[in-house]
């Protein structure tokens, strides 16, 4: 009798089945078990099979968690007030971007984001400031919002993009200040608006919605009711805006 493809079907029949291991002698069990390994050697995929079924099954179950998560915090994810908008405010779809100005792969996804906003022409983009690697960070990202809160939008974009394509070097009032005036903006406004307290309310309630959305790097993209955690290249970010609009 062959054993052991008799036992996996009763394992994966779950306990439904009256297959019992437990209640096997020991001389049953160490027959079970050379045959269970008999069978493994010489058959090897069984267990690519089941190690890609246990991933499709973990990634669903991710999906679904996340999919509760979005539908959980969806006003403060898309709509919460005080962070910047762009794209097509009136856009079919939201895409949300959790970023740090420090983070490489946030550099590194910034022209494909701004190309898929820009080639889509029916995405509403919406930036969470949140600063995770370092002071630095923290004052870039102050700077920015500073520039959102007294200069608006167009300050705000420039600053955004700014910080990821030439930027560089340790970010200090005076570096500030010289990068503001290459970009044409009030430099002095906005470093006197970067301690205000809007300003630190909108990095704590990011940081507050990123812990309950269980968010601990950047980028972490909302792409609709999906979430898509790191970098990602354009075309997937395509893929899904697809997939959500059905």
């Amino acid at each position: 009798m062959k054993l052991a493809p008799l036992a996996f079907a009763l394992l994966l029949a779950g306990p439904a089945a009256a297959f019992d291991p437990a209640k096997m002698s020991e001389a049953e069990r160490t027959a079970f078990d050379a045959q269970v390994r008999a069978y493994l050697l010489e058959h090897p995929e069984v267990i690519m099979e089941a190690i890609d079924i246990l991933r499709q099954r973990e990634a669903e179950a991710a999906a679904k968690g996340d999919l509760d998560l979005v539908k959980a915090n969806a006003d403060d994810i898309f709509r919460d007030g005080h962070s910047y908008v762009g794209g097509n405010p009136d856009g079919t779809l939201t895409v949300v971007e959790f970023i740090d100005y420090r983070c490489g792969y946030c550099r590194k996804a910034h022209a494909e984001v701004a190309e898929l906003v820009r080639s889509d022409g029916n995405i509403r983009y919406v930036v969470k400031e949140f600063p995770i690697l370092g002071e630095d960070s923290v004052i870039a990202s102050r700077f920015a919002i500073s520039a959102l809160n007294t200069l608006g939008r167009e300050a705000y974009e420039k600053i955004n993009a700014g910080f990821y394509e030439s930027f560089r070097g340790d970010v200090t009032p005076d570096t500030l200040l010289a990068f503001a005036g290459e970009l044409g903006l009030d430099g002095k406004t906005i470093l006197a608006g970067m301690d205000a307290p809007e300003v630190t309310k909108v990095i704590e309630e990011n940081h507050r919605l990123a812990e309950r959305l269980q968010v601990s790097g950047t980028p972490t993209f909302v792409m609709g009711d999906q979430m898509l955690r790191g970098y990602a290249p354009l075309d997937t970010m395509k893929a899904i805006v697809a997939e959500e609009r059905g």
